[in-house]
């Protein structure tokens, strides 16, 4: 249906629920008010709608300035935010476009995180379902983001910017999706190789330090005094002690 017809029809309808209104006997300020609050629930819902679509296309943005511009130093903190933009958009999208998936594990590489870039491009090219010619039963967030994407296409001169990001990131996605998943997996093998390759460290075990003990003291009540000198000196020389006398 085109959007004339789906116009056509949500006018048709608005007509037939007034006259509906106006046979139960609403008066026209209940029913002006009533559609009031519909229009205004709808104008937000349709802005509302219109900005998650906008977010994945900053997001890829974004990603596009962080991919392309090699030569740009990047903070990981930077990067960082970047994924988190994309994988939230993951969460809200139940069948996020298949470029997503491409973008997020490139950051991913990026900051050398290669298991969190194998999770990603595997998905991609190794699983058909995330391929777009299978995605025939749309989401309504995929089938707002695939009219705002062809509207851009047809009308370039409205968001530059962002054709040029789609367009980079697309090509890259064909050129290089399939080699960073087999770089990122033979980086996770070298990984994993030299870490099964470590042996252990050999637990050395500390010198025990034997503590020197003494016996308690003698209590001075259990020492007995020395004999006198004259004692001594008479069981020494006892003849020279008898001949004196």
């Amino acid at each position: 249906m085109t959007s004339a017809g789906k116009l056509t029809t949500k006018a048709i309808a608005v007509i037939v629920i007034v006259a509906m209104l106006g046979a139960v006997g609403l008066s026209p300020v209940i029913m002006v008010f009533f559609f009031g609050v519909i229009l205004v629930i709808w104008i937000v819902a349709r802005h509302t709608q219109t900005r998650e679509v906008e977010r994945i296309f900053d997001f890829y943005v974004a990603a596009d300035a962080i991919l392309r511009e090699e030569e740009r130093r990047w903070y990981g903190f930077e990067i960082a935010e970047v994924i988190e933009q994309g994988e939230c958009l993951l969460e809200t999208m139940p069948d996020a476009p298949p470029l997503n998936y491409y973008v997020l594990g490139a950051l991913y590489n990026r900051l050398g995180n290669h298991q969190a870039t194998v999770e990603y491009l595997s998905r991609l090219v190794e699983d058909e379902r995330n391929d777009e010619a299978h995605r025939t039963v749309p989401s309504p967030q995929l089938r707002r983001y695939v009219t705002m994407l062809r509207q851009i296409e047809y009308h370039p001169s409205t968001a530059p910017q962002t054709l040029a990001a789609v367009r980079s990131l697309e090509r890259a996605r064909l050129k290089t999706a399939g080699r960073l998943l087999l770089e990122s997996r033979s980086m996770m093998e070298s990984e994993a190789k030299l870490t099964s390759g470590i042996e252990p460290a050999e637990v050395r075990e500390a010198p025990q330090h034997t503590e020197m003990r003494f016996t308690a003291s003698t209590p001075l009540s259990a020492i007995s005094p020395p004999p006198p000198i004259s004692t001594v000196l008479h069981d020494v020389y006892p003849e020279e002690t008898t001949a004196g006398n």
